[in-house]
Order: structure tokens, then sequence, then C-alpha cells
């Protein structure tokens, strides 16, 4: 926790504004998203005849959420031990320790940006749906799956430096392939079941019928979801774990 917060202050510090920045850049993003999409596009999501011109920016602002946490920590992860030498070589330190740390600051601005979702659904729509109490259930799946690609491309950084060229390029595809801009239905119907294995994909919607339509998303489909989560974590951790002997000859 020690780590996390000084992780979170040290991005805001000789800054006028501070931690105010959490939570401005959402609310400018959100506030951006709503003009380009509802304004200049026109855009619909199609889930009601009477859908407002914000509707369709809070959706989209659930999926940019929920991406922005998994893509925030799949970026930093190939640096992370590569800019923290200190770590390995001088002090007895707890490497394993640093993909939370990661973690922990996404998912303080990921929390940032979900109290500002909040405020805009009482605003425009002045009502928060009960289910919203069953996110953190619903995101647990994924906070499992971030965690175990963040150990792994942490360890993998180490050797093979060309990662962190192509995280970014894996996150901005996943953008376009995960129904933040469009829900899964959207697809021709023989797409749907190809888009539905992407997990992200399925979280984001997930999350959205909690946040928005105030509806249980499938405790099957959840409980694959958490399963793969669960094997995804393990898998990158114990990578983690046999790749840490290595660090400091290599670095």
């Amino acid at each position: 926790m020690t780590l996390v917060r000084r992780e979170v202050a040290a991005r805001y510090r000789g800054s006028v504004m501070g931690l105010t920045w959490s939570f401005f850049n959402p609310l400018l993003m959100l506030a951006i998203y709503t003009f380009v999409f509802s304004v200049v596009f026109k855009a619909r999501w199609g889930v009601d005849t009477n859908e407002s011109k914000t509707d369709f920016a809070i959706l989209l602002f659930v999926g940019l959420i929920v991406h922005g946490l998994f893509a925030e920590c799949v970026n930093r992860a190939p640096g992370l031990i590569v800019s923290n030498v200190n770590y390995v070589k001088k002090i007895i330190f707890p490497l394993e320790l640093l993909p939370w740390v990661t973690f922990g600051s996404a998912l303080f601005h990921t929390s940032i940006s979900i109290v500002v979702l909040f405020l805009a659904q009482l605003v425009f729509n002045h009502f928060i749906p009960w289910t919203a109490i069953l996110l953190p259930i619903v995101l647990l799946p994924l906070m499992l799956g971030t965690l175990g690609m963040t150990w792994f491309l942490a360890g993998l950084g180490v050797y093979l430096r060309d990662v962190s060229q192509l995280t970014g390029m894996f996150t901005t595809i996943l953008l376009f392939m995960s129904a933040v801009f469009f829900p899964i239905s959207a697809l021709p119907e023989q797409y749907q079941p190809l888009l539905r294995l992407n997990p992200l994909a399925v979280m984001i919607e997930q999350s959205r019928e909690v946040l928005i339509f105030g509806e249980i998303p499938n405790v099957g489909h959840w409980l694959i979801l958490l399963a793969a989560g669960a094997l995804m974590a393990w898998l990158g951790f114990a990578w983690f774990q046999k790749t840490r002997k290595g660090f400091a000859d290599v670095l």
C-alpha cells in the first residue's frame, strides 16, 4: 500500500492541481466523448428508441474504463523490472510485488473514473442501478487475468526488450476488438460467437449490464471467466518466479 500511494503521488508531484487531475481527466474525457460521438457522429447504441445523446457516451465510457485498467497494467509491465534495477541488484526486495503496485495504481484511477461515471448517471439519468454493487465481483476475473499478464510480461521484458513495443499495439487492437465502441449484438450473428471468445469483451458487456442496465450477468459465463483469470494469474506468477533467477545477470 505504501508503494501504491507513492506511485500515485509521484504521477502528480509538482503539478498545481495535484491529485485533482485524477478526477478532472476522466471528467474531461467523458465530456469529449459525449460531444464527438453524440453531436458530431450522432452515434446511437440502439438499446432504446428514446436514447439520449449522453447515453452512448456513458456506455462507451464504461468500456473505456474496463479496457483502461487492463491496458495500463499491460503497457507498463515490460519495463517494471528494467526500470527498478536497484530492487534487483542492491537490496533484497520481493520483486513479485511490483506488478501489484502497478495494478494498485491503475485500480485507483479506475475507481476515480467510476465515481465520474456515477456522477454522470445521476446528472443525466437520475439513478444508479443497485446491481452496480456487483461490479467488483464482475471485474474479479479481469483483475486476476491482468495480474497474470503483468507478471508474465514483467519477467519477459527483462530478456526481450521488444515486448514493450508490442504491448502498445496489442492493447490498441483490443480497444477496437473488445466491444468498447459497440455492443456485441451489433455484429452480424456469425461473428458474435467469435467476439465472445475475447474475455475482455465479455467483461465489458457484463460491466455495462450491472452499471447501466441493472441486469445480473450470466453466472455460468462469469465462472468460466473466473477460472480462466485464475489460471492466467497462476501461470503468470509461475513464469515470473522461474525467470527472476536470471534478472540480476541480465540487468
